[in-house]
């Protein structure tokens, strides 16, 4: 009884597509031009996921265009889409008259045809996926004179009474089909009898193509062209129709030269195919940019990773001469609010850079950190993002919403840096899910496993284990900066001080005590001492200084910007300090850092780069912290101090 009511119903969709089919090509044309105008406005001002999708292409593809601009080719290629869904409909009621009344082939094309109708020789033609693109079927009725056998590879319809439909509508006037759900056997076979074989081949090959790229974004192309061209030793030209008007076009055939590698004619279609989008604005109006063309290495689960059954982008970026892959690929990544995270963070994005070398990563902050993220080299973009509450902000991400990012990648764990994320709109948002903290604006999570005890993981290590659920396979890059490395850091000449850094943003405890400073200061009387720190720190600094004479205890707290901090803090041949960021961007630079913990916890915050470092606790603390700072003697931290200095001065 199913399989009955089944069969009605398809028998039913077929009436219906032939009897609208039907319809429409019995009524003026100006009706048609209506519909599909409506349809295609109806996809295009909808906002679903295919007008982005088709806004975002278009942003990726013409970066140097105005909003405007895209929007224009926009709407009308979604019109276009419409025009040749219509078309499928209408041309099969079409007379061979009507047809020959719409369609024309080119001069040289034609003489091509005839020469080939003459003397056959074998061929493969590649064709682009536009808007009159089903017009190449009514090919044969087209010619003066004979015509050469064509078999075009197409993906065949799961639904068999459809398949039939457009089996018998495509082959009506004798251009051959062949399933590539039957394999290549055929058209092999084609060629070797010196026929000539059609191929889609700017649609996307998923896992059977080749990675390639294509306007500058990788993408999956398929290889059968080269295969057959270069195997067999045939020509290869493109051939599309340029549209003229609605349902009216002329047919034409541009010849590629002869490769002499399979994969040089992947790399030339899709080379020569973007001059014609780049150059012609026919072209650029009639390509169907609602293809998922590059939807290749997005999904969620490898987004951090460049991995494919035939990856061919080494060779392309040889042929085409680059020296590195065009970074098209949109990664967003906002970063955490403290600057000891933010700097912790550093070694992810190095390692997100390895894994997509095609990717411009885009780095969004608050304010306060710009200076820095300026300095380092861990992004091709810096967003500074509005303070909480102030005006324009609306504004300011409706605006970021039309940059297109593919993938945002959220360190923070806030509502509101989720509710910023869904209002700039990447397809793909990421974050960690933690037990009873729902985060409904992600697309996508890692979910901390059962058990999971964040407190005996570094932060570092966490962020990795939630990376690697979106593919990233590279490990984080903990070498330091150098100063060479970094924009507005200056190197300093000689190491001559020892840095402390006395106070902390936030918590009190953290705090190691004014006496134990000063301690620790009188311990080393042929030492010079510089007192980091914020204007905050001021008073604490002030005390820790106070009667010490002021060429060797330095106080400069409060007096020099992040970039000057950073500069005097290379200057340092070891730095103690509190657990405070400081401590993080000394650690990342490469400064030797004798950190005091107390209540926090050393394997979940301590320094992540691979630079000497000790860490003291106070005594039976447990490991992940909660002992009391003062603890920790002046005598514990000067036998560190006098540690460093000596292997310091032995190395010298």
């Amino acid at each position: 009884m199913r399989d009955r009511l089944y069969s009605h119903a398809k028998f039913v969709v077929i009436k219906v597509i032939h009897f609208l089919g039907l319809i429409l090509a019995r009524s003026p044309e100006v009706l048609s031009r209506a519909l599909a105008a409506a349809l295609g406005d109806l996809i295009y001002f909808l906002p679903t996921k295919r007008r982005r999708s088709v806004l975002a292409n278009l942003h990726h593809a013409f970066p140097e265009m105005t909003e405007g601009e895209r929007r224009r080719i926009a709407r009308t290629s979604c019109r276009r889409t419409m025009e040749m869904g219509l078309f499928v409909l209408v041309s099969p009621h079409f007379s061979k008259k009507q047809l020959m009344a719409r369609f024309s082939i080119d001069e040289n094309f034609e003489r091509e045809i005839q020469q080939n109708a003459a003397k056959p020789e074998p061929a493969v033609v590649i064709v682009p996926h536009l808007c009159l693109m089903e017009s190449l079927t009514i090919l044969p009725a087209l010619t003066g004179g004979s015509f050469p056998e064509v078999g075009t590879v197409y993906r065949p319809l799961k639904q068999a009474a459809i398949e039939d439909w457009v089996l018998r509508t495509r082959q009506r006037f004798g251009l051959r089909l062949l399933s590539r759900k039957e394999g290549f056997a055929e058209a092999i076979q084609m060629v070797r009898d010196n026929k000539v074989i059609g191929i889609l081949f700017d649609q996307n090959a998923g896992n059977i193509g080749v990675l390639s790229t294509f306007m500058g974004r990788v993408c999956s192309t398929t290889e059968l062209p080269g295969m057959l061209a270069a195997r067999y030793k045939t020509r290869i030209g493109a051939v599309w129709t340029e549209r003229t008007g609605f349902w009216r076009g002329v047919i034409k055939l541009e010849e590629l030269a002869k490769p002499s590698e399979s994969i040089d004619v992947v790399f030339a279609a899709n080379q020569w195919f973007e001059g014609k989008l780049r150059s012609e604005e026919k072209f650029r109006t009639d390509w169907l940019w609602l293809h998922e063309r590059w939807r290749t290495q997005d999904e969620p689960e490898r987004r951090l990773q460049l991995k494919h059954r035939r990856n061919a982008l080494e060779d392309e970026m040889a042929w085409r001469g680059w020296e590195s892959l065009p970074r098209q690929t949109r990664i967003w990544i906002r970063l955490p609010n403290w600057l000891g995270d933010v700097i912790m963070a550093m070694p992810l994005i190095r390692a997100i850079r390895e894994g997509r070398p095609d990717a411009e990563i885009t780095v969004l902050a608050r304010g306060q950190f710009r200076p820095l993220l300026e300095a380092f080299p861990i992004a091709d973009r810096l967003i500074t993002l509005p303070d909480k509450g102030s005006s324009g902000a609306g504004k300011f991400f409706r605006d970021l919403a039309l940059e297109y990012p593919d993938t945002q990648i959220l360190f923070t764990n806030s509502f509101r840096g989720d509710h910023e994320a869904k209002r700039i709109g990447a397809p793909q948002r990421f974050g960690i899910l933690r037990p009873g903290k729902p985060r409904p604006l992600l697309t996508h999570h890692w979910e901390l496993p059962a058990g999971f005890d964040e407190a005996t993981v570094h932060q570092t290590e966490l962020w990795r284990q939630f990376l690697a659920e979106f593919g990233l396979k590279q490990k984080p890059n903990f070498a330091p900066y150098t100063a060479a490395e970094l924009t507005g850091v200056v190197a300093p000449t000689s190491r001559n001080t020892i840095g402390l850094i006395c106070g902390t943003e936030n918590e009190p405890a953290k705090r190691w005590p004014v006496s134990h400073w000063r301690a620790l200061i009188e311990k080393f009387p042929d030492e010079h001492f510089t007192l980091f720190g914020t204007a905050n720190d001021r008073a604490i600094t002030n005390e820790v200084a106070s009667g010490f004479d002021e060429s060797r205890v330095i106080n400069r707290a409060g007096k020099t910007n992040l970039m000057e901090f950073a500069s005097e803090l290379l200057a340092c041949r070891v730095l103690v300090t509190n657990d405070t960021g400081g401590m993080h961007l000394a650690n990342a630079l490469g400064v030797p850092v004798i950190v005091v913990f107390g209540p926090t916890n050393p394997i979940r915050t301590g320094p992540c780069f691979d630079a000497p470092r000790v860490l003291l606790q106070p005594p039976n603390c447990a490991p992940t912290g909660g002992g009391d700072i003062s603890q920790v003697t002046p005598e514990v931290v000067g036998d560190s101090l006098t540690t460093f200095l000596q292997e310091s001065a032995a190395h010298a």
